[in-house]
């Protein structure tokens, strides 16, 4: 029902009604109900008629603003796709020209160390693209589904403890939660050499804690730029979510990543 609908109803219904009673009154009731006993009996047509038609528009707007708010998480999931598709294009093509230098050049360890990466960018991707935004599988479980995958390509050990209540998080947020998490995993694969990382990730009632620790090389979170190791894709989901975020590492005693969040 369009809003011009809405407004012609609101308008009309209780011109009608409270109008056509007093209009019926006045010609047919004159003699029969007191002026004072009219304006009680108004008052309570008036009140019988405006609170189911009232609680009927808000019904029919809760409704509308509902469909909206679904459309709008269901864009950002599938604009979110769109980014990933992008960047998997970019890095693949990269990737590629790297690796067709390598071969001529004879380096094959690295151009096997290529083959991997464009292989775990795949996996990743067609994982991504597998995932239904409305399929009715939990955000924990989409979660240990991919860490169950990444274990696999990378060969690394994760001890992961989620704990999430359904339906805690919208689905523009699992969008960017979920891309966090798989930010820093690319990049413990990448740089870290670590042997085991572990990720908790628990949420209360009031707040959120996002923890992904990795026993690897570490590096010096001052000397490196802004641009580098993702930190500034974190630092813009982060923002996008509203949470706060913290890297502590050093060198040779790994990196340690947590996000804090409010509902």
């Amino acid at each position: 029902m369009s809003n011009r609908i809405l407004m012609f109803f609101t308008a009309l219904i209780p011109t009608i009604l409270i109008g056509g009673f007093e209009f019926f009154r006045h010609s047919t009731l004159l003699h029969e109900v007191s002026m004072e006993e009219g304006n009680y009996l108004i008052t309570i047509l008036t009140f019988l008629i405006s609170y189911p038609f009232a609680i009927w528009m808000f019904h029919i707007i809760e409704m509308k603003n509902q469909r909206i708010a679904d459309e709008r998480e269901m864009r950002a999931i599938y604009e979110e796709r769109e980014r990933l598709a992008k960047e998997l294009h970019d890095n693949i093509a990269q990737t590629l020209f790297l690796l067709k230098v390598h071969l001529k050049k004879g380096k094959l360890d690295e151009a096997g160390s290529l083959v991997n990466s464009i292989d775990t960018q795949l996996r990743q991707a067609i994982f991504n693209l597998r995932m239904d935004p409305a399929e009715d599988v939990s955000f924990s479980k989409r979660i240990e589904n991919w860490l169950e995958d990444w274990t696999t390509v990378s060969g690394i050990e994760i001890d992961s403890r989620i704990h999430l209540k359904d339906a805690y998080f919208t689905p523009a947020e699992e969008v960017q939660l979920f891309g966090i998490i798989q930010e820093a995993f690319t990049n413990i694969r990448k740089h870290s050499e670590t042997s085991n990382v572990s990720l908790k990730f628990q949420a209360y009632d009031s707040q959120w804690i996002l923890e992904i620790i990795d026993n690897g090389v570490g590096f010096e979170v001052t000397s490196i730029g802004r641009k580098q190791y993702g930190i500034s894709i974190l630092k813009s989901r982060a923002e996008k979510l509203g949470a706060s975020y913290e890297i502590d590492s050093k060198i040779g005693l790994g990196t340690k990543i947590m996000l804090r969040g409010k509902k």
